[in-house]
This record gives structure tokens, C-alpha cells and sequence, in this order.
């Protein structure tokens, strides 16, 4: 096929892309401004205002201000996988995913008054140190692996994406810009720990703001305002009411996307370990709740700006797609490939995008590493090891362990771009590890008959039965069996040569055939492992003698729960010697209650062996 090109006739694809590769130093200068502020931050933290103990380096010795913290929340969530994938959503399939903004108001919603509330006022350091206390430490142990797991899985992801994009606009090679963020990050989060987590991450999440924005407004002002956006999205199908087909095979409905959505989100962005630590760092559950609410508008804001870049990035090519003709090799490259287009003629723009892109995955590594330093110190080192460590032997513990996952990281990267398909699957571990992880949380807060074996079990045959299904459907995917219906693109207003590259034609699944698990929409992956979690946790508990609601610790049940229960222990002590946090009165007259009832059984006893 052969185009026009009005400057150079003769020019193919090829030619055009090296011709687009132009970050000139103003481009460099402002990505490397922003590394080195990141690891300003991270020297201060570390020399001049020392981290102490171990509490100052993980939680911020809980006495850390709202506004940085909702801040680093929104950071840490907001990947470069999230930043150029969900513009690449809208421009493929529409405008289907914004939806899911339902989904996180629900999980804001039971985050805040379910779960929030149990985990804040344990002090907890380690999420999982809730699990030995409701259960046992066997299923601390399960539910630390299956984080230190996920987290080895995802983080080489966070990575190397961002690493496309930049390779996308200067042609430098992934391995070469990797290692160079990579160790940045690892230099300020071993030093300055938490503080300098979240205030790096303050930073970060201006600069993605601010990248985003100034692609939709200069793509807006380019294609000659927002009414020229809407109606060209609105004529190439983009634009899309919510789809209410109850069919779970169909890849996006308003019923995947805000009740699928929310069981995802709630464990990813509220039980999950690198989340958790956040919340943790506030003084109290009132300061806990703001946040959540702050990074509800945050990620909010983030999830609509994004889907508006993806509209400018359809409207922009809507007459010649670049994933048919070549100029962009892979789906993520699409949103970088507009910048070069958007922001290319004004030195440092695109700099500042890249920028962007790299805090994103910058923000999420180095809450993920921070995350497995308390895992390792809380989960790993302390219920194994009866020898106690001073706080300087503590901190070097933590931040070898920084070190350590991310060098491990780093070399996954290349692994990762070696298996090809694989990192499709990799990108699904993330449900495979949410479902056991929140179906265990869901048993411990909601369901005070599950006992230590029924809870291990539930989480195990979730963790299998989604392992196998993840498998499946992401076999089906890499041999091209099944692919979702694509919105229609066109090159007839292409000016260079090109081969056709029918991406979009492949074998579409059409969700009226019959059912299959392997092909239900992957936002319902979450929810089907707490729907398998919890019967199993509850059927092998009651097989095993469950527990006594009221002998479980209501600090460890909701407080929707807790008001069904009472304890009933004369005692009134747990395992860990704690007593319940019981009024006086209420106290004694459980007291009064327990004499009453052995006097009672002593006369019945008499009576009976008399007669």
C-alpha cells in the first residue's frame, strides 16, 4: 500500500519513526531533573533527618499528615502501566472503562467503614500480623508469600513498561535506562524509608498530573477544541453508554466493571500490604479515612484525565492507525507516540511526559520495596527468629532487604522481555494473588466461626482454582482463540508507505457462544476467589470444629460484626494475654452471667445423678 507523504514522498514507515525519535537535551534535562529530586529526597531522609527505629522508617512512627499521605496513596496506585494502558483502552475499545469509578466509590465505601476501622486501631505494622491473630501463623506465613509472590511478579512490569515508552520516543535501549532508575529508586527508598517514600511520591504524582494534563490540553487545542474531540470519538464508536448485558463472559459491563471492580480494588487498593503501611503512618482512623476519601477523588481524577488523553489519541488518528500501519510496535507505545506528535516541537515537553511515565513506575517500585521491608522484618524475621535486633541492626536488615528485591526486580526485567508471552500472564498474577488474599481478610473480619484450617484451606483452593483458570484463559489469548471485539480504526488518510498490519482482525470470542471459565472477564477474577475462598473456608471450619463468635477478639471483627457477639470468657483474655476493650459494667455483668450459669449446672448436676 502506498500513501503520499507531503514533504518527503518516497518516506515509509521505518523512516518515520526514526524521524520521530528527536529528545533533544531540554528532554533530558527535565527527566533527569526529576530523578535527581527524587533522590534528593531520599539523601535528606536518609543523612540529615536520620530514620531512628524501625516504627520511623516503615510507618513514619504514625504520626504522618494526611495530605502526603493521600498523595502517596494516589501515586502508589497509579502505575506506568496505568498511565499509557488506559489511554490505549479508550482508543481500542471505547469508553466502557471509565465506568469503573463506580467500582472504587464502592470500595471507598466498604474500605473505610469495614475494613479500615480493624486494621487502623490494631496498630498494625505488617498487614499479615492480623492473620496470626485471628488465626494462626501458618496462614500469616501463606499470606506473606502470596504478597512477596505477586509483588516479584508485578514490579518487573511497573518497570519495564515505562521503559518501552522511552525507548518509543529517544530509541535507547530498555536495558540501558532500567538499571539507572532502578538503582535511583533503590538508592532513596533504602535510605530514607517510608518519609522518603511518600514524599518522593507527592512529587511524583505532580509531575503525572501535570504530564497528562498538558497532552490534553495541547491534543485538545491541536484538533481545534473538545467539541472536534467529542464528535470524532462519537462517529468511530468510541463514545459508549454502560453495556448491562449480565453475561460475565462479556469483557466490560457496568456490572464487571463497578461490582467486579470494586472486590478487585478493595483488595488492591485498601487490604493490600503496600496500601495498608500508608494508612498505618496516620495518628488516627479519622486521619485514615480522609485519605481514603482524598485518594478516591485522586484516582478518580487520574482514571478521567487518562481516558480523555485516550479520546485525543483516537481523535488524532482516527484516519490513519498507527498500530495497522507500523508506526507503533505494541499498544502501549500509542499514548508516546501522540506526545512526540502533541508535545515535539516544544523542547522539553516530552521530557517532562516521559518523566511522568518513569514517576508512576517510580512511585509503585519504591512502595512495593518498602512494603516487603516491613513483610520481611514483621513476617519473615520476627515470628522465626528469637533473637532481638537493635534498631541500627534493624534498619540494615530493611534496607538490605530493599536492595535485595530490587536487584531481583531488575533481573526480572529481562526475563520478562525474553518470554514474550508470559507478561501477559504476569499481568494477570495480580487477580490470582487478590482473591485468596481478600477472601482470607473477608473470613477473618466478617466470619468469626472460620477457624486457622478452614481459613488456609479457603485461600489455598482460591489461589489454585484461579492459578488454573488465569492459565487457561492466558493460553487462550497467546494462541489467539480468544480476542474481544476491537472498535473500528481506518488508514485511508495515511501519507506514508506501510504493510498492513491486521491487528484487529484476529479471531474475535463472541460472548453469546457457550460458557466457558476460561473465558469470563478478567474483573471478575478477584471476586470469583472470595466466592471460592470463603464457602471452602467456612465448610472445612464447621468439619473442624469452628470457633465460639464469642471467643474471638471483637477488635479483630468489624464493627458491623462485633455488636452480634459478646465474649463469654469469665477471663476475658486472648491468646496474646490482651484483654478486651470492655466497659466496667459490661465487664461484670459478664462476670455475674458466668457464676450464675456454674451454679446453675452444678444444682442441675446433682439433681440429675440423685434421680
Amino acid at each position: 500500500m502506498k500513501m503520499k507523504f507531503e514533504k518527503v514522498p518516497t518516506m515509509d514507515v521505518d523512516d518515520l519513526v526514526a524521524s520521530i525519535q528527536r529528545f533533544s537535551w531540554p528532554d533530558y534535562a527535565m527527566f533527569v531533573l526529576s530523578l535527581g529530586i527524587c533522590l534528593a529526597v531520599g539523601i535528606y531522609f536518609g543523612i540529615f533527618a536520620k530514620t531512628k527505629n524501625a516504627q520511623e522508617y516503615l510507618v513514619g512512627s504514625r504520626s504522618m499528615s494526611v495530605f502526603p499521605i493521600t498523595m502517596s496513596l494516589t501515586a502508589s496506585w497509579v502505575s506506568g502501566i496505568s498511565l499509557l494502558g488506559t489511554p490505549t483502552e479508550i482508543y481500542v475499545y471505547g469508553t466502557q472503562y471509565i465506568y469503573i469509578i463506580g467500582g472504587v466509590l464502592l470500595a471507598t465505601i466498604f474500605m473505610s467503614w469495614m475494613y479500615l476501622p480493624v486494621f487502623h486501631d490494631l496498630n498494625l505494622t505488617s498487614m499479615y500480623e492480623y492473620h496470626e491473630r485471628r488465626f494462626d501463623k501458618k496462614v500469616r506465613l501463606f499470606a506473606s508469600i502470596l504478597f512477596a509472590i505477586g509483588m516479584i511478579s508485578w514490579l518487573p512490569v511497573v518497570i519495564y513498561v515505562p521503559a518501552l515508552a522511552f525507548n518509543q520516543v529517544t530509541g535507547v535501549n530498555v536495558h540501558l535506562i532500567t538499571p539507572i532508575v532502578c538503582t535511583i529508586c533503590i538508592i532513596y527508598t533504602s535510605m530514607g524509608g517510608i518519609k522518603a517514600v511518600v514524599w518522593t511520591d507527592v512529587i511524583q504524582i505532580i509531575i503525572m498530573f501535570g504530564a497528562m494534563i498538558l497532552i490534553a490540553i495541547k491534543g485538545t487545542w491541536n484538533l481545534g477544541g473538545i467539541g472536534e474531540v467529542l464528535r470524532r470519538n462519537w462517529s468511530g464508536q468510541r463514545i459508549e453508554g454502560p453495556v448491562f448485558d449480565p453475561n460475565p463472559l462479556t469483557r466490560h459491563t457496568i456490572w464487571s466493571l463497578i461490582i467486579g471492580g470494586c472486590v478487585y480494588l478493595l483488595q488492591n487498593s485498601g487490604i493490600d500490604q503496600n496500601m495498608l503501611q500508608r494508612y498505618m503512618s496516620l495518628p488516627t482512623l479519622k486521619d485514615g479515612r480522609k485519605a481514603l476519601w482524598g485518594f478516591f477523588f485522586g484516582l478518580s481524577g487520574i482514571v478521567l484525565i487518562c481516558s480523555y488523553c485516550g479520546m485525543i489519541l483516537y481523535a488524532t488518528y482516527y484516519k490513519c492507525d498507527p498500530l495497522t500501519t507500523g508506526l507503533a510496535k505494541q499498544k502501549d507505545q500509542l499514548l508516546p507516540l501522540l506526545v512526540v506528535e502533541v508535545l515535539g516541537d516544544f523542547p522539553g515537553l516530552p521530557g517532562i511526559f516521559i518523566a511522568g511515565i518513569f514517576s508512576a513506575a517510580l512511585s509503585s517500585l519504591s512502595t512495593g520495596l518498602n512494603a516487603m521491608a516491613a513483610v520481611v522484618l514483621e513476617d519473615f524475621y520476627k515470628p522465626f527468629f528469637k533473637r532481638s535486633l537493635t534498631n541500627k541492626q534493624t534498619l540494615y536488615v530493611m534496607r538490605i532487604t530493599v536492595i535485595i528485591f530490587g536487584t531481583i526486580c531488575l533481573g526480572m526485567v529481562y526475563v520478562i522481555e525474553k518470554l514474550g508471552t508470559v507478561l501477559q500472564l504476569t499481568l494477570s498474577m495480580g487477580a490470582v494473588a487478590s482473591g485468596p488474599s481478600l477472601g482470607l481478610s473477608t473470613m477473618g473480619v466478617f466470619l468469626p466461626w472460620v477457624n486457622a484450617k478452614g481459613a488456609l484451606a479457603g485461600s489455598i483452593t482460591s489461589l489454585i482454582s484461579l492459578s488454573w483458570i488465569c492459565y487457561g484463559a492466558q493460553s487462550m489469548i497467546a494462541a489467539g482463540t480468544l480476542t474481544f471485539q476491537h472498535k473500528p480504526v481506518s488508514t485511508e488518510e495515511c501519507n506514508y508507505h506501510f504493510m498492513p498490519k491486521p491487528w484487529n482482525t484476529t479471531t474475535i470470542f463472541d460472548s453469546s457462544q457457550e460458557f466457558s471459565i476460561y473465558r469470563v472477564s478478567y474483573l471478575w477474577y478477584t471476586m470469583i476467589g472470595v466466592l471460592i475462598a470463603v464457602p471452602v473456608g467456612l465448610v472445612v471450619s464447621f468439619l473442624t470444629t469452628p470457633l465460639d463468635p464469642n471467643d474471638v477478639d471483637p477488635k479483630l471483627l468489624t464493627p458491623l460484626v462485633r455488636k452480634f457477639f459478646k465474649p463469654k470468657k469469665c477471663t476475658d483474655e486472648t491468646k496474646y494475654g490482651e484483654t478486651f476493650d470492655l466497659p466496667m459494667q459490661k465487664t461484670v455483668s459478664i462476670v455475674r452471667k458466668c457464676c450464675i450459669l456454674a451454679t446453675w449446672n452444678s444444682i442441675k448436676s446433682k439433681i440429675e445423678h440423685n434421680f
